[in-house]
């Protein structure tokens, strides 16, 4: 898909971050779109800023956890739109907790809105895409869909699944010689506010301080949501099938690559060491 102008995009999580640099980003290549989020307020802003560029954007606040709501917004995306491209699930949230502290509903709720939320918009809109002449599916997963680390069980298995399910996913599309395809996005540090929106439970093998924790995370992450977005849409047009963004994503893929099991307890030890200096 190397031209984007007139095509239609729907996205998730378009309020803020990555998913609202996508939008604009894809409205400047004139692009029409369609954008979702449970923030009211933000999508507001992310479809005053898309309009600028002189296309259509329609907008939709709900929660990617609600099947039906998903489904409904699908539907509702083809009748406004007359057809649809590209989908984008973008939507995530971030849970620090290890296993055994972890509630159950906290658990719950990143698989709902991380997992399950990149299902539904992934099944919801297939028929739709299958009508198109171009069309993509872009699944976002995480270095965390790589590697796996302590207090991140919940995202880890939402973002191995994530990655899972669209390899298996582009596999089967070539397979039946498909119209659509698709890639999974692996960014590593972002400058977003998912740090600061984290659900965070204290543990005896971790402290974790949720203001301190989303400071470290704003310096250390090295790409904006801009350059993310940039590198997905590069991503998209040469129809890749992962995209790892920035410079510590490919560290962290270099690192497993070489220490496909070893690499936890290089993690394991990092932990104790820097818990005896607390």
């Amino acid at each position: 898909m190397k031209n984007l102008s007139n095509k239609v995009a729907a996205i998730t999580g378009a309020a803020s971050g990555i998913g609202q640099a996508l939008a604009l980003s894809l409205a400047k290549e004139g692009c029409h779109i369609a954008i979702t989020d449970i923030n009211a307020v933000g999508l507001k802003e992310t479809v005053k800023l898309a309009e600028s560029f002189g296309v259509k954007v329609t907008s939709q606040t709900l929660d990617v956890a609600d099947r039906e709501a998903m489904e409904a917004w699908a539907k509702q995306v083809d009748k406004d739109h007359g057809g649809v491209n590209i989908v984008i699930n973008n939507a995530g949230v971030a849970l620090s907790a290890t296993v055994e502290d972890m509630a159950y509903d906290d658990f719950e709720w990143i698989m709902g809105i991380n997992f399950w939320g990149v299902v539904y918009g992934t099944k919801a809109f297939m028929p739709y895409l299958k009508q198109a002449d171009e069309a993509h599916i872009i699944n976002i997963s995480s270095v965390f869909g790589i590697i796996s680390v302590p207090t991140q069980s919940a995202y880890n298995a939402a973002k191995f699944g994530v990655r899972g399910f669209t390899e298996s996913l582009r596999q089967e599309l070539e397979i039946s010689g498909s119209n659509i395809s698709c890639t999974t996005i692996h960014p590593g540090g972002i400058k977003t506010n998912i740090a600061k929106s984290a659900r965070v439970t204290d543990t005896d093998i971790m402290k974790i301080d949720k203001d301190a924790m989303a400071a470290d995370f704003e310096k250390i992450a090295a790409t904006t949501a801009e350059g993310a977005a940039k590198a997905i849409i590069k991503g998209l047009k040469q129809n890749k099938r992962r995209v790892l963004i920035g410079a510590d994503a490919k560290v962290i893929d270099l690192f497993q690559r070489f220490l496909p099991t070893s690499y936890q307890k290089v993690l394991s030890t990092s932990v104790k060491i820097g818990n005896k200096f607390r």
